[in-house]
């Protein structure tokens, strides 16, 4: 093996190794509470129904940067699978670029940015929600039917929209689009990376939002929109689970107007 194949093999591994000391770090300062005072496993319950859960008493009123970072590292692990295939795409378009961790650091810039505004919005409304009474202020989770189920039928019908179908195929199809928005340069892979942060926002911003309704810190259903997330994106005939869970989430909220 050359000593230039040698170099990529090691890059291959720092950055796999990177990412996963990323990954390992979100999910650990998410468990531990994310500076709000309570563990997420505190914050954790399974119901289909949280408006009708107990309030657990009490209130937090955490800075609105530590909100903003809280929404923000739930984001972070969704970068790596872009990260590793673009230092694969890499090294066909440039062997120079190819031996330096760089331009994968620029590329995860970029794609962090587009979360970030979205962290930064999902925090506010949070601000804007909690003294309210309509989400918990201890537990985070929706405590008022209607806007459970405005959420749920906002994010159902989402589903179904262009925009919705458009940023899928983008996420879906990530070889395709770094073919199709390839730039050079640090600038490029910064570029790269914030577009394709962008298609995932608006892939995914609607079923982010249901943390509003099952707990902002609610480990079951972050694991489980996680989980979603992987279907649609993924696997085969992921457009069709995401048009079935659209179906789930209407009904969903009618019968929760109901209970």
């Amino acid at each position: 093996m050359s000593s230039v194949e040698n170099i990529l093999g090691r890059e291959r591994v720092i950055t796999a190794l990177g990412i996963v000391a990323v990954v390992a770090l979100s999910w650990a300062y998410l468990w531990t509470g994310a500076g709000i005072g309570m563990s997420a496993l505190e914050m954790t319950a399974v119901a289909l129904f949280p408006h009708r859960l107990a309030d657990g008493g009490g209130g937090m009123d955490p800075s609105l940067p530590t909100v903003i970072l809280m929404w923000w590292v739930m984001m972070t692990p969704s970068a790596a699978p872009l990260v590793l295939l673009y230092r694969r795409v890499l090294r066909h378009h440039s062997a120079i670029e190819a031996r330096s961790a760089i331009p994968s650091l620029f590329l995860l810039a970029g794609y962090l940015i587009a979360w970030l505004a979205f962290s930064i919005c999902a925090a506010s409304l949070q601000k804007v929600l909690q003294p309210t009474g309509l989400i918990s202020e201890m537990m985070l989770w929706s405590k008022s039917a209607p806007l459970s189920a405005i959420v749920l039928a906002a994010a159902g019908v989402y589903q179904f929209s262009l925009l919705k179908r458009a940023c899928l195929t983008q996420c879906r199809s990530p070889v395709n689009f770094l073919t199709a928005h390839w730039r050079p340069g640090v600038a490029g892979s910064f570029l790269l990376g914030m577009r394709h942060g962008i298609y995932c926002v608006g892939c995914c911003w609607l079923l982010m939002a249901l943390l509003f309704v099952g707990g902002i810190m609610n480990l079951v259903w972050i694991a489980a929109l996680s989980l979603i997330v992987f279907v649609e994106k993924i696997l085969p005939g992921g457009e069709r689970v995401g048009r079935a869970l659209g179906v789930v989430l209407i009904t969903w909220a009618g019968v929760t107007l109901l209970v």
